[in-house]
């Protein structure tokens, strides 16, 4: 099964069940170390063997928003996310995704190139996103998570996680196309570990086909996270394999896009599957 994704001025497709959405980290602090870069030339050098690996779509972060993370400035951000773009942009056509919930960082971004808004506040930190977007025609990933980067891990509650993460990230994707924001253009993420306890990750990575009823492309951000550490037992250097199998979970119940680290095994893993469940994955 194929996927297609349409961006302000073109569309992407691949041939393999999901995108593969390959992460640069422009920060000191992300959660693996082997992810961080520290300067503008270390990040499009990544960034391009993510490209030569396969990445559908490159994501760039110039904030940690990991359990326990610190605010960063607006003007720590730019310094830290816009060479980077102009720098890949420069070399790359690849689709550059923005994770980011300030709206002067994506207008700066889109500037310079970007093609994606990835907003882990879901539109809700800083309204003025909603109209940075629209304007532009760009998608936008709306995330679920509960309270603040600092204190969400602190105690998460809830009743019916799949039920209430989808009934939130429909309410924002109603906001979004109130906005002005077209409905082919919002993909929608239920944040895993954001404000999640582990019960409540197991239950939305199971719940995958739930999200995807919306009738919305549904992205996992799984790659390495603390939750697949809960289930194996390993650290993060050594949670490939349960990554791998998570996301594929994942991409049978219906997601799109899978925003990982690995992008050469994730790449194998969809391509695999595509040849051995060709009928099999809705």
């Amino acid at each position: 099964m194929s996927r297609s994704l349409r961006l302000a001025d073109r569309e992407i497709a691949t041939e393999l069940p999901a995108f593969v959405m390959g992460i640069v980290n422009a920060t000191p602090d992300s959660f693996w170390p082997s992810s961080r870069t520290q300067s503008t030339a270390a990040g499009a050098e990544s960034a391009f063997a993510l490209v030569e690996a396969g990445a559908d779509i490159i994501d760039i972060g110039g904030e940690s928003t990991r359990p326990g993370s610190d605010y960063v400035s607006e003007a720590e951000e730019l310094s830290r996310v816009i060479p980077l773009v102009r720098e890949i942009r420069r070399i790359s056509s690849v689709p550059i995704s923005i994770d980011t919930r300030k709206s002067a960082v994506m207008r700066a971004a889109l500037d310079e190139g970007a093609d994606i808004c990835n907003d882990i506040s879901a539109l809700a930190d800083d309204p003025a996103l909603a109209d940075v977007a629209a304007s532009a025609g760009i998608p936008v990933i709306l995330m679920h998570k509960a309270g603040i980067p600092a204190h969400m891990q602190d105690a998460p509650a809830y009743q019916d996680v799949v039920a209430e993460v989808r009934a939130f990230l429909c309410e924002r994707a109603a906001f979004a196309v109130s906005k002005g924001i077209a409905q082919d253009r919002i993909i929608l993420d239920p944040g895993i570990g954001f404000g999640k306890r582990q019960s409540d990750n197991i239950a939305l990575i199971r719940g995958v086909s739930i999200l995807a009823s919306t009738g919305f492309p549904v992205l996992m951000a799984l790659s390495r996270k603390s939750c697949i550490g809960y289930m194996t037992g390993r650290e993060v250097a050594d949670r490939l394999a349960g990554t791998l199998t998570a996301n594929l979970v994942s991409v049978l119940g219906g997601a799109s896009i899978l925003r990982v680290h690995d992008v050469a095994e994730t790449r194998d893993m969809l391509a695999v599957l595509k040849e051995t469940l060709p009928d099999g994955i809705s």
